[in-house]
């Protein structure tokens, strides 16, 4: 019967796992918004939805290395502030910690990933 019941003690971990990966998403289209519309993109929403979905090698070998580790420690650090606290104080804590380390994740992933433009955004044409 043990099989039956599961064998975790948070039935609802995978909550906090759709959670952080929701948030780094939300995170990534607000970094990548953000610079669509700093740049000067006619459709910034719409700009910056297509490059998250067209990433296809944003990364370096060292640097994919180095955001995995971030995303390990986020998790460490997420999974010791639960284990330390318990209670509203654990829900508090864990919150936190995990909003943090997510949100590093994704800026480490942000400022490193190559930048190519694309063809709307060759050169913008002055009028002389």
């Amino acid at each position: 019967m043990y099989l039956a019941r599961g064998s975790g003690e948070d039935p609802y971990a995978w909550l906090w796992i759709l959670g952080a990966l929701a948030l780094y998403a939300l995170i990534s289209y607000g970094l990548t918004y953000r610079a669509r519309v700093r740049r000067g993109s006619a459709h910034p929403a719409r700009d910056a939805v297509h490059d998250l979905k067209d990433r296809e090698e944003p990364q370096s070998p060292k640097q994919r290395f180095i955001s995995r580790v971030l995303m390990l420690c986020g998790a460490g650090l997420t999974v010791l502030a639960a284990a330390l606290t318990s209670g509203t104080v654990r829900i508090v804590a864990v919150a936190l910690t995990a909003g943090v380390a997510v949100a590093v994740w994704a800026y480490y992933d942000y400022r490193t990933e190559r930048r190519v433009p694309r063809s709307d955004e060759a050169a913008p044409q002055r009028d002389s």
